[in-house]
């Protein structure tokens, strides 16, 4: 243990001693900074930050929480959108989804309101539409089931036997509800994979065969889902149990309406004369007038795809930008204390012009330590924003990806805000007269 705390201090003291380089190699390079001196001038800055271990680490705290903070919640919005391109590429990119619209009256939009998808629109979807390859309806509600001497909440969904087929789910026990058992209204279910885990069953293919009770009726299971994955932090697409559609309706909503039906286009090239196709027979069905607007929606993959990462977008740069104001504060913070630095060593800053240093050369060391301050509280602030991710990801399941370019970025700019805010003090201290200053008590 102790040779793994000497080892990280000292790659903390080679990440210093790099950054307070970086700050005098332009400079040296072009002749403002004598070659002898760089070395006398990064040891003075660095040995003035070690007698003040405390007072430095409190001063980088800011630096560490903002960095900290732009790198988890960049990482938790990359992997949402990363959670968003697989859950839809799972799904295929031929699926169209049709959902009610919004309801009109004397052609105002009314708040709250919507049209209704009813099971006789999916029929008719079924029946006269030539460019789909399947129709499945989904009908949704939230129950809770009991199995035994357990219970759970979750969605029940009332669909077709396609529902594997249109959805991409695979079967990992059992066998799916069959047309007749639709037809007879069969008190038959599949269930998800996280609703097995929430029931605390170890092995699923020993529900087969077991009852479900789903609002006071017996159901038994016939089959159990195979993980579908690509979970985030708004749905689990896992935490489903399926019946037929004709049971819900009848057993367990006691309502023909619809939540939203899908429907597979014969490929991509062919999904523009898919929707077309859907919309000519929803308009008919719902007896819309020429002109009128439809009242129902469908869309494809991609525009869910493109309207998800664009709310992702905002939402991860409104989060960054909130983070992001704990790095002006870290900054200020540094400001304060170099100025507080600058009044305590005041005879040393006398003492030091009196033995020859320049203006610059003062300049230069106190930048040197608002740099070094900076640029460790980012490398810290690092490391503590991608563990952030990685506890978000194992502990609360949400779906995490560190960026390199957010790290990046977020070194760089700590490094900016220690320049920017060391300028001020390093100047105050520049400025300083030796005489006034070698008097200073």
């Amino acid at each position: 243990m102790r040779r793994t705390r000497l080892a990280v201090r000292d790659r903390a003291a080679q990440a210093a001693q790099a950054a307070a380089r970086l700050v005098v190699a332009a400079v040296a390079a072009a002749g403002a900074v004598d070659h002898m001196l760089i070395g006398e001038i990064i040891s003075v800055a660095l040995g003035a930050l070690r007698a003040n271990k405390l007072r430095s680490l409190l001063t980088m705290l800011g630096i560490v929480i903002g960095v900290g903070a732009v790198i988890a919640v960049v990482a938790l919005g990359t992997g949402a959108q990363q959670a968003v391109k697989d859950r839809i590429a799972a799904l295929g990119t031929t699926l169209l989804t049709i959902s009610p619209g919004q309801q009109r009256g004397g052609g105002i939009a009314i708040a709250g309101g919507q049209q209704r998808l009813t099971v006789d629109d999916a029929k008719a979807i079924d029946e006269r539409a030539t460019t789909l390859l399947a129709v499945q309806p989904e009908m949704r509600s939230q129950q809770q089931i009991v199995v035994g001497n357990k219970n759970a909440s979750t969605q029940i969904i009332g669909t077709t036997p396609n529902y594997l087929e249109v959805r991409k789910y695979t079967l990992k026990a059992g066998k799916m509800f069959t047309a007749a058992d639709d037809e007879g209204r069969q008190r038959v279910a599949v269930i998800g994979n996280t609703v097995v885990n929430n029931l605390g069953v170890t092995t699923p293919e020993a529900l087969v065969g077991e009852q479900v009770r789903i609002r006071g009726t017996q159901f038994t299971v016939v089959g159990v889902l195979a993980p579908k994955g690509a979970a985030n932090a708004f749905q689990d697409p896992d935490d489903e149990i399926l019946v037929p559609i004709q049971t819900a309706r009848f057993r367990v909503n006691g309502s023909d309406r619809l939540q939203s039906i899908s429907a597979l286009a014969q490929s991509e090239d062919q999904i523009p004369d898919a929707m077309a196709d859907i919309q000519r027979v929803l308009r008919r069905q719902h007896r819309i007038k020429q002109g009128a607007p439809d009242d129902f929606q469908i869309r494809n993959q991609s525009d869910i795809l493109t309207t998800t990462q664009e709310t992702t977008e905002v939402m991860t740069y409104l989060l960054s930008g909130i983070a992001a104001v704990s790095l002006l504060v870290g900054g200020i913070g540094i400001m304060n204390i170099m100025l507080v630095s600058v009044t305590e060593r005041t005879r040393e800053i006398g003492i030091r012009k009196a033995l020859g240093a320049t203006r610059f050369n003062i300049l230069l060391q106190f930048l040197i330590e608002a740099v070094v301050l900076c640029t460790l509280g980012g490398i810290i602030g690092i490391g503590f924003g991608a563990g952030g991710a990685l506890v978000m990801s194992k502990t609360a399941g949400w779906s995490t990806q560190v960026s390199s370019t957010a790290i990046v970025l977020a070194f760089f700019f700590s490094a900016f805000v220690g320049v920017a805010f060391g300028v001020w003090p390093a100047r105050r201290a520049a400025v300083l007269d030796p005489i006034v200053a070698l008097r200073y008590e």
